[in-house]
């Protein structure tokens, strides 16, 4: 393997993956935490913090940062899950140092100023508004919210205009002093990068960080419901919603193949039922959600008012129609279009530090790639029928925006799965 990881003595978890034929890098810091990792009064704050973290330090102004990273033609960026939050940079070779002295920097010594407290508090809720104003944006929200009622991984990432109202630059601040500890965090690099070059950076440059964090977090359940929302809309936007699986699930390459045979792709058989064959909608896809101890597996669709039933009944009967078995040629081309995804992926310096990341901070160990091609390749017939039974069960959630009496409700949908 390409990768090495150290550990350094405050417990950062410094990994490289040292890509040939290439002359650029990607740098970043992944964070154990994330809207799940947030109490209700303060729903938002890691996504704020994020936000925050680019708006000056002791040493360098809003504008420097961008000017500094910039001048040498490189890109920084970050982004916040339900579960961890990144900061990253994409640099030629030669300027991994000064991507490492930036990220050091905007993590440990940002000054939280309240005028740019107040600005960014601005930016975010425009950011919600503008997420309010695109369905099939804001309808995954809805889903999650009925799918984990009343529970951290219910909540919106980006928080509400309540909540991002109220926080306060000392809630800000004690949330990274109790969030950002060396033991969560991960400094990760991809492409041109030599190793031992890294682990030095990372001695002078994240070696002060505390070494623990608060890492506790209320475990999922998954509860089901129904969630409808009357809009002016020219579309009904549908999710339907399963349990899903936990990271470390045995099944999960087994949920992979099925989610991309069922709705992953053109050939899929949602994709064929749905918008080939009776051209009830423009937008049809399944996905496959996972956490460190839960998931949410669903299919979407982008359907007209007249078209909501038969695609809700439709929806239905091809998963229900999927537990009896599948051909050996379409889950031939599922696990073909995996094992691609995954290949291709490989190509790219940012997905190759995110994958990177996301392993050690799942499984505590890079994982080699022919471990995951055997095991997407071990998924067989019998298996999919499996997954298939076992991730179309009740308890369902469902959420639908626009002209919503359409389509028929959640229990006449499940009635339908058998």
């Amino acid at each position: 393997m390409s990768v090495q990881v150290t550990r350094l003595a405050n417990g950062l978890t410094v990994a490289s993956d040292r890509m040939s034929g290439v002359e650029s890098a990607t740098l970043g810091v992944w964070v154990a935490a994330g809207a799940r990792h947030e109490p209700e009064p303060v729903n938002g704050i890691a996504h704020l913090l994020e936000h925050m973290a680019f708006k000056g330090t002791g040493r360098r102004s809003a504008q420097l940062i961008a000017e500094e990273i910039e001048a040498v033609g490189g890109y920084l960026n970050a982004y916040t899950t339900r579960e961890y939050t990144a900061y990253y940079a994409r640099i030629l070779a030669e300027d991994v140092p000064l991507a490492a002295d930036i990220l050091g920097d905007i993590l440990q010594h940002s000054t939280f100023e309240e005028t740019e407290l107040e600005r960014e508090r601005a930016v975010i809720l425009q950011e919600i508004g503008q997420a309010e104003d695109t369905p099939d944006d804001i309808i995954f929200d809805h889903l999650q919210a009925v799918a984990f009622p009343d529970q951290p991984l219910g909540r919106p990432i980006l928080g509400s205009p309540e909540t991002v109202r109220r926080l306060s630059r000392d809630s800000v601040s004690s949330y990274l002093k109790s969030r950002y500890g060396a033991s969560s965090m991960l400094l990760v690099g991809a492409g041109s990068i030599d190793h031992d070059q890294l682990v030095r950076l990372a001695e002078a440059h994240f070696s002060a960080l505390p070494r623990t964090a608060d890492l506790a977090v209320e475990p999922a359940s998954f509860k089901g419901g129904e969630r409808r929302e009357e809009r002016d809309l020219e579309q009904v936007h549908i999710v339907l919603g399963f349990c899903g699986l936990a990271h470390t699930d045995p099944d999960y390459y087994a949920a992979s193949v099925y989610t991309t045979l069922i709705g992953g792709g053109m050939s899929s058989r949602l994709f064929q039922e749905i918008r080939e064959k009776r051209g009830l909608a423009y937008s049809i896809y399944s996905f496959n959600q996972t956490y460190a101890d839960g998931g949410l597996f669903g299919i979407y669709a982008g359907t007209g008012q007249s078209e909501a039933a038969e695609t809700g009944e439709v929806i239905a009967s091809e998963l229900a129609r999927s537990r009896e078995g599948v051909s050996e040629e379409e889950l031939n081309r599922a696990r073909a279009q995996v094992r691609a995804a995954l290949l291709m992926g490989r190509e790219s310096t940012s997905s190759r530090a995110e994958q990177l990341a996301q392993h050690l901070l799942i499984f505590q160990r890079p994982l080699p790639l022919a471990e995951i091609i055997a095991e997407v390749e071990a998924v067989d017939r019998s298996r999919i029928a499996a997954i298939a039974e076992r991730l179309t069960s009740a308890p369902a959630a469902l959420a639908v925006m626009g002209p919503v009496d359409g389509l028929a409700p959640l229990g006449a949908l499940t009635r339908a799965l058998g």
